[in-house]
């Protein structure tokens, strides 16, 4: 299994051809991408066509672990054994300059290449476990275990992380020394980020049952992830 610190080959499939210097290189870069994403968009060619669909999706190791029904055909198609791409892309924050052809957003992306297997038998219980864990810390401790119908219902895709190309733009507007714009207009970032609302419960849950954990902890993240995208932008105190 390839380590944290190890850097990303790059190759003419990863290379970076507009403004390269925003390639990352660092896997970890790519981990903490995909630790954080909930929705990942997998790319096939079905019948000569391209096809683009959303897909839940959750980092196990050194690959990324795609989940949905045994009844969609682009998951049909990749479970066998065609090649795939899938991106991944977190928007950080509306930069707002003084030029329409200046605007721009701040974002941190990842498109992986390659060929995916099929999770079968405990492998793939143990991936509908990372992916529940993943979108709501500890929750299959916290539900039953999923029925045999279920199970065959449902279609787990992993993909090697091994060919993977990261681009990060986290900057304020772009300004050059002579480009003639009025210095008094204002320009900036706007921040984004994920920012949960009240828990809503189902209409039968009994008046008074706390949250669970997974949940109050769900919630926290993603504050706690909204408050840090902010501050990454906000110049120090003098």
């Amino acid at each position: 299994m390839a380590m944290e610190d190890e850097h990303l080959d790059v190759d003419q499939r990863t290379r970076i051809g507009r403004r390269p210097e925003r390639q990352a290189t660092d896997r970890s870069a790519l981990y903490a991408i995909l630790d954080e994403a909930l929705v990942a968009h997998l790319a096939v060619v079905r019948d000569g066509e391209p096809l683009v669909v959303p897909i839940a999706c959750a980092r196990d190791g050194d690959a990324v672990l795609l989940h949905g029904s045994t009844g969609a055909g682009a998951l049909r198609l990749a479970a066998s054994g065609a090649p795939v791409s899938v991106a991944v892309t977190l928007i950080d924050g509306l930069v707002v300059a003084r030029s329409a052809f200046d605007n721009s957003m701040n974002y941190r992306s990842a498109v992986i290449f390659g060929t995916p297997t099929v999770l079968q038998g405990d492998d793939k219980i143990a991936a509908l476990a990372t992916l529940t864990d993943r979108l709501l810390p500890d929750r299959s401790a916290e539900v039953r275990p999923s029925t045999a119908k279920e199970l065959a219902a449902t279609l787990i895709l992993r993909l090697p992380l091994d060919t993977a190309s990261v681009k990060i733009r986290a900057a304020t507007a772009s300004t050059e020394p002579d480009d003639g714009e009025d210095r008094t207009a204002w320009a900036g970032v706007i921040p984004l980020a994920l920012q949960p609302s009240s828990a809503i419960p189902t209409s039968d849950v009994p008046d008074g049952t706390e949250l669970p954990a997974s949940v109050t902890t769900f919630i926290a993240r993603a504050r706690s992830q909204a408050v840090a995208i902010r501050a990454a932008l906000e110049p120090p105190e003098q």
